[in-house]
C-alpha cells in the first residue's frame, strides 16, 4: 500500500481497534475476570482429535477457516483447496479460553454423531376434481337441442335424470324405419299359420333385425322405455329425451337451449365427488425428507374426526420455475362430501426416518456467508470452522460436509468464541499488511 494511504490507514482504522483490545485487557485484568486470548504459535494448538491415524488436511489459501480431510473447492471463494501438513497450520485461525472463562462464558460441549432423523413435514393441500371421474356427455347425432334441464355449472345431476331434449330427423328416420320393422314382423305372425320352413327363418331374421336396431338406438342415447311406448304407440317421437349416465356435478355446459348440435360437441360435463384429489405443493427442503409411496393425513375442515390417510404420488417429474415446488398428489375417498374442489386443507406427511452424522441445531452459527461452528481442539482452543448443514429433524441438523464423526464443538457461548476469533483474525491479518 501507498505511503499516504498506509497513514490514513493506521490513523483511522488500526489504532482505535488496538486500542479497543487493550481497554478490554486491561479491564479484564483489573477486575479479576481471566481474558479471552488470540491463539499464538506458542500456544501449541494441539492437532483435530480424530484418531490416531489422522489424515492429511486440505484448506483454503484465502480462508483458515476452511478445513476439510479431502480435496475439493472452497465454498466461499471457490478456490481449490491444498494440503496441508496438518491442522496445526490453522493455529492462528482460532482461540485460546482457560477452563474459568469457559465456565463464566457457560461454555459446554457436544459431539457430531450419528443421529437417526425423522420428521413430520406440514404441507397446504388444494382439493381438486378426481379427472379419472370426469364424463363428457355428447350428442351421438345432429339435432336441435329443444330443452337443456340443466343451466349452471355446480349444479347437481342424478344418475337418470334428464339432461336435454333434441330433435334429431336422423333419429326419427331411424324410429320409422323400426317402426316397419315391427309391422312386418306383426303381418307376418298373423299371415303364418305355423312356424316352420322358411317362415321361422324370416320371423329369425326380423327379430336379429329388431335387436340390432335397439342396440344402435341404445348408442345414441334412445332408453329403452322410450323403445317400448314406441313399440306400444306405433307413431315416431319427434323429441328425444336424454338422461344423465351418472351421478355428480357440472363442470361445463357447451350449448343452450336452440343450439344446432353435432357429435362434436361437448355438451355436458360431468364429474364425481365421491374422490377427489388432493394436490400438495412440496418446497426443496420438504422434498430432501419425502418419498413415493409416504402415507399422509389430510386433516378434515370444521371436524375433530382424525384425517383421511392417503399414500403420496408423484404425476410429474417437473418443478415449478415460478414456485420452486413439486406438486404431489393424494386420492381421498369423499363419501362424506366434507372435501369440496377449490378448498385448501392442511396435509400432515410422515416422513421416512434417515441415519446421518448431525450436530445440536443450537450449535450452528447462521451467518449471510453460510454456516459454521466452534470446533474444540482441546485444552482451551476453538476454532471457527465452515459446515454444509442438511435436513433438520426436531433438536438437530444434519453436517454434510466440515465434520468428521466424534468432532466436539461449541454448545453454548460459541457466538461470543466466534466473535472473539473473528477479532482475532482481522487483528491478524492488519499485521501481516503492515
Amino acid at each position: 500500500m501507498t505511503r499516504p494511504f498506509a497513514r490514513i490507514f493506521y490513523a483511522w482504522v488500526l489504532i482505535p481497534v488496538m486500542g479497543v483490545i487493550i481497554g478490554i485487557a486491561y479491564f479484564a485484568e483489573r477486575d479479576g475476570i481471566p481474558a479471552i486470548r488470540p491463539a499464538a504459535a506458542q500456544d501449541e494448538l494441539p492437532p483435530l482429535k480424530a484418531d490416531k491415524s489422522a489424515k492429511a488436511l486440505w484448506i483454503c489459501p484465502m480462508h483458515a477457516q476452511i478445513l476439510q480431510d479431502h480435496p475439493g473447492s472452497c465454498p466461499i471463494c471457490g478456490m481449490d483447496l491444498v494440503e496441508s501438513g496438518g491442522a496445526h497450520e490453522h493455529a492462528e485461525a482460532g482461540i485460546h479460553v482457560d477452563a474459568a472463562s469457559q465456565q463464566r462464558l457457560g461454555v459446554r460441549l457436544a459431539r457430531a454423531t450419528l443421529q437417526t432423523l425423522s420428521r413430520e413435514v406440514l404441507a397446504y393441500g388444494t382439493v381438486a376434481i378426481d379427472e379419472t371421474s370426469l364424463l363428457n356427455v355428447t350428442p351421438k347425432t345432429d339435432g336441435w337441442i329443444r330443452r337443456l334441464a340443466v343451466n349452471s355449472e355446480g349444479q347437481a345431476v342424478r344418475a337418470g335424470q334428464l339432461l336435454y331434449e333434441i330433435y334429431s330427423p336422423e333419429l326419427e328416420q331411424r324410429q320409422r324405419e323400426y317402426i316397419e320393422l315391427l309391422q312386418r314382423r306383426d303381418r307376418l305372425l298373423e299371415s303364418m299359420t305355423n312356424l316352420s320352413g322358411q317362415n321361422a327363418q324370416v320371423a329369425a331374421s326380423l327379430a336379429r333385425e329388431r335387436i340390432r336396431l335397439r342396440q344402435k338406438f341404445a348408442y345414441a342415447d334412445v332408453g329403452a322405455e322410450i323403445l317400448d311406448e314406441i313399440e306400444k304407440t306405433g307413431r315416431p317421437l319427434q323429441v328425444i329425451p336424454v338422461r344423465a349416465p351418472a351421478s355428480g356435478f357440472v363442470t361445463a355446459i357447451g350449448a343452450r337451449e336452440g343450439s344446432y348440435v353435432t357429435p362434436l360437441v361437448n355438451l355436458v360435463s360431468l364429474a364425481k365427488t365421491s374422490r377427489v384429489w388432493i394436490e400438495v405443493a412440496l418446497y426443496p427442503d420438504q422434498l430432501d425428507w419425502v418419498r413415493e409411496g409416504d402415507i399422509a393425513s389430510v386433516k378434515l375442515p370444521n371436524t375433530d374426526e382424525p384425517g383421511i390417510e392417503a399414500r403420496l404420488s408423484f404425476p410429474s417429474p417437473v418443478i415449478d420455475k415460478a414456485t420452486q415446488t413439486l406438486r404431489a398428489r393424494l386420492v381421498v375417498d369423499n363419501a362424506g362430501r366434507l372435501l369440496r374442489p377449490g378448498k385448501f386443507v392442511d396435509v400432515v406427511i410422515a416422513a421416512g426416518t434417515r441415519v446421518a452424522l448431525a450436530v445440536p441445531r443450537s450449535a450452528l452459527i447462521r451467518t449471510g456467508n453460510g454456516d459454521r461452528v466452534m470446533l474444540a481442539r482441546g485444552d482451551g482452543h476453538f476454532m471457527p470452522v465452515a459446515v454444509e448443514t442438511g435436513i433438520e429433524s426436531g433438536d438437530f441438523v444434519e453436517i454434510v460436509d466440515g465434520l468428521q464423526e466424534g468432532a466436539q464443538i461449541a454448545l453454548n457461548g460459541q457466538f461470543m468464541l466466534d466473535a472473539a476469533a473473528s477479532l482475532n483474525e482481522a487483528a491478524r491479518r492488519m499485521q501481516g499488511g503492515h
